[in-house]
C-alpha cells in the first residue's frame, strides 16, 4: 500500500505498480472487494492529496479536482456556479457516502447510473488525466467507453474535470424506486446557455454511456424566445408527438406497438388462499385411505405420544433434549377448510405400553 501525499507521489507509485488500485473514497471499490470481485494486490491511497481536493476558476471555466467529495460539491460557492451538479451530488446515497465518495471515483467507475455523469455530459465536460510521463485531456464521450469501462491507461489517474460556467438556469432530475438512497432508474440534466442560445440535455441510466438528447436540444433552441426569455410556444412536433400533434407513447427498444383499438388484457390474480385450499383435501384423502388414524376428544393422556395436528403436518416432533412446556397455539389458528373446536390433545390410536407391547384401547 502506498499513501500518496502529493500528485507526483501518486503518479510515481502507479508507474511502479501499474496494476495497483486507486482508493479515494472507496464507496464503489469496497463493494467489489466485499463481493470478491476485486483483488487488492497493491493500493494507492489518494485521500490525502490536497491537489485533488481543490477547485479554481480560470476565465469562463471551472477546474474541479477529482478528489472533491459529493458534500464539497453541494456547499460553498459551487452550488451557485454549477446548480445541476450540486443537485446531483445531494441525491447520492446517505451523508456518510456523500462525505466519502468523490467526483473522480464516480467518473472512473463509469456506471450508467452515475448521478454526476448526465450533468457533466450536458456541460460538455473535459476530463484531465495525469501520469508520471505527462498529462492529456479527453472529452467525457471519449472517456466513458461502456458500462463501467473507461479510457484510463494503467499508469494514469484522473486529475480534474473542466466544465464551463454558463449563464442560465440548470436542473437535475432523478427517478428511482425510493425517494432517497437509491440507484437511478433514469436521470436527466437540463442546462440553459443564454450566451450560446442553446439548451443542453444530458440523460443517464438509459444507455451504456451518458447521452445527449440532440433532437430535443435542437427543438428547444428553435422555439425559445432568447431575446425576451419567453418559453417555447406553439404545437410541439418533436419525436414525442406524431404528425397530427397527438402524443406517442414511449416504448423500450425492440418493443412492438400495440394495435390501435386493442386493450391490454386484465391481469389475473390468483384467488386468495388457493395454495392452502388443497392441503385439507389431501389430509382428508389420507384419512379415508387409512394412512392416518386420529382420535378426537379421547382421554389418552397416559399414552404419551402425540400426532401432529391437521395444519402442522411435516413438522418435526420435539426431541427429548427440548425441555420445558410446549408453547401454546393460538386459539384462532387452524388449517384452512377444517373447523376445529376446543378439544383435548390428539393422540395415537394404538400407543405402546411401558413394556413395549401394543395396547389396543376401545374408542
Amino acid at each position: 500500500m502506498t499513501i500518496a501525499r502529493t500528485l507526483d507521489d501518486a503518479c510515481a507509485a502507479l508507474a511502479e505498480h501499474p496494476e495497483a488500485r486507486l482508493l479515494a473514497g472507496g464507496t464503489d471499490l469496497m463493494v467489489g472487494v466485499n463481493r470478491g470481485q476485486v483483488d487488492l494486490d497493491h493500493v494507492v491511497v489518494l485521500d490525502r492529496v490536497d491537489e485533488l481536493r481543490a477547485w479554481h476558476r480560470t476565465g469562463d471555466d471551472l477546474v474541479l479536482g477529482a478528489g472533491l467529495t459529493y458534500s464539497d460539491l453541494g456547499r460553498g460557492d459551487l452550488p451557485g456556479l454549477l446548480p445541476a451538479l450540486a443537485q446531483s451530488a445531494r441525491t447520492v446515497g446517505s451523508p456518510q457516502i456523500r462525505n466519502a465518495g468523490t467526483l473522480g471515483g464516480n467518473l472512473a467507475t463509469a456506471s450508467p447510473a452515475g448521478d454526476t455523469l448526465p450533468v457533466l455530459a450536458a456541460l460538455d465536460a473535459t476530463v484531465l488525466l495525469r501520469s508520471a510521463t505527462g498529462g492529456r485531456e479527453l472529452p467525457l464521450a471519449g472517456f466513458v467507453t461502456g458500462v463501467k469501462q473507461n479510457a484510463l491507461e494503467p499508469d494514469e489517474l484522473i486529475e480534474a474535470v473542466r466544465v464551463p460556467v454558463l449563464d442560465g438556469p440548470q436542473e437535475f432530475l432523478k427517478v428511482g424506486t425510493r425517494n432517497a438512497m437509491v440507484i437511478s432508474v433514469v436521470s436527466l440534466a437540463l442546462v440553459v446557455d443564454r450566451g450560446g442560445r442553446g439548451v443542453r440535455v444530458g440523460l443517464g441510466s438509459v444507455a451504456p454511456v451518458p447521452l445527449r438528447a440532440a433532437e430535443a436540444e435542437a427543438h428547444l433552441a428553435d422555439h425559445v424566445g432568447w431575446d425576451d426569455g419567453s418559453p417555447p410556444d406553439g404545437p410541439c412536433t418533436g419525436p414525442s408527438r406524431g404528425a397530427t400533434g397527438e402524443r406517442r407513447p414511449l416504448r423500450a427498444a425492440g418493443q412492438r406497438p400495440r394495435p390501435r383499438g386493442s386493450r391490454r388484457p386484465p391481469r389475473r390474480e390468483p384467488p386468495v388462499g388457493a395454495a392452502r385450499a388443497a392441503r385439507p383435501a389431501r389430509l382428508q384423502e389420507r384419512l379415508r385411505g387409512g394412512g392416518v388414524r386420529l382420535l378426537l376428544r379421547a382421554g389418552r393422556r397416559r399414552a404419551g405420544v402425540l400426532v401432529p395436528r391437521a395444519g402442522r403436518l411435516g413438522r418435526r416432533p420435539r426431541g427429548h433434549h427440548h425441555r420445558g412446556p410446549r408453547p401454546r397455539r393460538r386459539a384462532g389458528r387452524r388449517a384452512a377448510g377444517i373447523r376445529r373446536g376446543r378439544r383435548r390433545p390428539v393422540r395415537l390410536l394404538y400407543p405402546r405400553s411401558a413394556d413395549g407391547r401394543l395396547r389396543r384401547e376401545a374408542s
